[in-house]
């Protein structure tokens, strides 16, 4: 049995300042309920905004949401939700488009048996590697790492001061 509504997390790397009030009017005709949504300037990309927002939703929300951001160029962002019986995970840039992944309970990526098959099938190391890179989305992951590192950067700085 699969809950009524599972838990959800949209983490808006960076957004023209521009898309503003549209990302947020999207999001208040996904979830139902007008969002409070609070932007940050990202000082990695002039120009862009930042925010993050969880959400309680059906299952499926998550694919809703990142589906709608997606159509959106420019912006970089992760959403993910997760219950009991794991989740989704969806992160996007807008040079490398979108990857969806699977994950359990705990946000590990999960690699189906068939994806495990296809890249073995080739002999060659090198795209063995790519190929299981391609699946857990370690360019996403490498793309957006500076982009999650400027929260933590910012605590640094206030805890120096």
């Amino acid at each position: 049995m699969h809950e009524k509504t599972i838990a959800g997390l949209v983490v808006i790397h960076s957004a023209p300042s521009a898309l503003r009030q549209h990302i947020e009017w999207g999001f208040n005709s996904l979830l139902g309920a007008p969002a409070n949504i609070f932007w940050r300037d990202q000082p990695l990309a002039a120009g862009t905004v930042r925010t993050s927002l969880e959400f309680r939703a059906p299952r499926g929300t998550a694919a809703k949401i990142a589906t709608a951001l997606k159509n959106w160029h420019y912006l970089r962002f992760e959403v993910s939700e997760s219950g009991a019986g794991g989740g989704e995970l969806f992160r996007c840039t807008p040079e490398l488009g979108i990857h969806r992944a699977q994950v359990d309970e705990v946000g590990t990526i999960l690699v189906s048996e068939d994806v495990i098959r296809r890249a073995l099938t080739h002999f060659d190391e090198l795209e063995i590697r790519e190929n299981l890179g391609l699946a857990l989305g370690a360019q996403w992951d490498e793309a957006l790492e500076p982009y999650r590192g400027v929260d933590l950067q910012e605590v640094q700085r206030l805890r120096a001061i």
